[in-house]
């Protein structure tokens, strides 16, 4: 799912009211029907609604949405904000709709302001996604007033002061929404961290954009939904064996952090891997071979890893999760980088030795997969004033060094050779312990034995792994899951993967 400035946005309104054909009134009304939709699956029939809007489309959708709720017999305030003598024709047509049959309030001053309590729920429809600028005076203070009024909010595309698309600086006012109910597509600051407290959540409503004029639209950024990953996992022939499914290594653990090792192999175990070989050191032998049965050990050093030469036929190879950064460490990863011909994932101490030892990143092979956590980021790309800089950073490492990094956290964002990103859809704050990210390193090198290419073994493995986050989240709940549980979880999110019957997208 491409995501769209607010410029191409309006493109693809007008393509598609020119093509489908519909009329502009047509297609807000759909919108407004959408939105309303979703809202009463949300709130209870008696909650008085207070509708925020202004003068532009996006408060004519809050003027549609108005006598769609009156319609279900909910109390309704209308509140229009008279920031300017202007309107837009659709806001004109719907006010003369929504005339005689809810109370509209025209406010002109901060001392008309209504009084809000944490009993209403207010529809914010102040501003869409193509504002321009920060807000100031009257509306700054009515959105001041929103914010401070304890009520559930509900905005219309785009919390109000947001522009939805990268602003280089957070928002000095902007509504904090409870949950956005965004067109189309997601913008793409609700997928930042910074822009966290103004869109907790949001849900993506179909309103029957036109997909042809989505085709002509250019963009580097895409939402990884359930749409984009149908028909992209592969099932296994029938004459398929343990060799046609790819030999996984993992090269992980030291001595006080086997489990790391122990998570990531059996992270690929269960990803689909036909062999799987786990090089760890001799202190990790005898706990890998009971926790992992149908993993193969390679035994090197007593506490921590020393280079050996890797000479068996592995399709793909993994390093990184808990195997220290002492010399002889070092000197295996520069090993593997510098000599192994097969795709590499680097993760955890891998990418903090890439950190120190800067010259080996222009050694990279091609397509190599690492997976930095925001901090193990940082080192390798440098500090960032602000979210418009860290995406910056992360497309440009990437293409600089011709790799693929997948920066995790919230809407997981991978980057490309080529400069595209690709942001995550599933996973839950659950999986914000230790351990979640050997388990990614696990499914994602599983899946490059088997043959993906980089870009699907990274952006199918970090929705794999998140839907698997989910899944476990259901019966563990934020506080009690573990890597463990996300990875119990993996059968089912392949089952479900593989079989089309995908899970609601997470938006939280």
């Amino acid at each position: 799912m491409k995501i769209l400035s607010a410029q191409q946005m309006q493109v693809l309104d007008n393509y598609t009211i020119a093509h489908e054909p519909i009329s502009a009134i047509d297609l807000m009304e759909r919108a407004a029907k959408a939105f309303t939709a979703s809202l009463l699956s949300s709130i209870e029939p008696d909650t008085p609604v207070v509708v925020f809007c202004g003068k532009g489309n996006n408060g004519g959708d809050g003027l549609a949405i108005a006598r769609l709720l009156q319609q279900r017999h909910f109390a309704v305030r209308v509140y229009v904000l008279e920031l300017s003598a202007k309107s837009s024709p659709c806001f004109d047509a719907n006010l003369e709709r929504l005339k005689g049959l809810v109370e509209i309030h025209h406010l002109q001053h901060e001392a008309d302001l209504p009084e809000l309590q944490p009993k209403h729920v207010i529809v914010d429809a102040i501003f869409g996604s193509g504002l321009k600028g920060t807000v100031q005076g009257f509306a700054a203070r009515t959105i001041e007033g929103i914010n401070a009024s304890g009520s559930k909010v509900y905005s219309v595309d785009v919390p109000s002061g947001l522009d939805g698309g990268l602003q280089p600086e957070l928002p000095e006012v902007a509504v904090k929404a409870t949950e956005v109910f965004t067109f189309h597509a997601p913008k793409l600051a609700f997928l930042l961290p910074g822009f966290a407290a103004y869109v907790p959540r949001f849900q993506v409503l179909d309103i029957g954009l036109s997909a042809a004029g989505s085709d002509t639209l250019d963009s580097d950024n895409e939402y990884v939904d359930s749409n984009w990953v149908k028909g992209r996992i592969r099932t296994a022939g029938k004459f398929a064996h343990k060799g046609t499914n790819g030999h996984t290594l993992v090269a992980a653990g030291s001595y006080g952090k086997a489990g790391a090792a122990v998570l990531a192999v059996r992270a690929a175990l269960r990803s689909g891997a036909g062999l799987v070989t786990a090089c760890v050191p001799q202190c990790a032998y005898d706990i890998m071979q009971t926790t992992n049965p149908e993993a193969m050990v390679l035994a090197t050093g007593e506490h921590e890893l020393q280079p050996v030469a890797l000479t068996a036929n592995y399709t793909a190879v993994a390093l990184g999760p808990g195997m220290g950064q002492s010399d002889s460490v070092f000197q295996l990863l520069q090993s593997v980088i510098t000599s192994n011909k097969v795709p590499l994932v680097l993760d955890a101490d891998a990418l903090n030795l890439l950190s120190q030892h800067r010259h080996l990143l222009e050694a990279l092979p091609e397509d190599t997969i690492l997976t930095p956590h925001p901090g193990e980021f940082k080192r390798l790309a440098g500090e960032w004033n602000s979210e418009v800089e860290r995406l910056q950073l992360l497309r440009g490492f990437a293409v600089r060094y011709k790799v693929v990094v997948v920066l995790k956290g919230a809407h997981t964002a991978t980057a490309m050779p080529d400069g595209r990103v690709y942001f995550n859809s599933t996973g839950n704050p659950g999986m914000a312990k230790g351990g979640s990210g050997d388990a990614l390193t696990g499914v994602i090198v599983a899946l490059r034995a088997q043959g993906y290419s980089a870009l699907e073994a990274a952006v199918l493995g970090v929705y794999v792994h998140g839907l698997a986050g989910d899944l476990a989240n259901r019966e563990m709940g934020n506080t009690s899951l573990l890597a463990s549980d996300l990875i119990a979880a993996l059968p089912k999110a392949f089952q479900l993967l593989a079989s089309g019957i995908i899970t609601a997208t997470k938006t939280d």
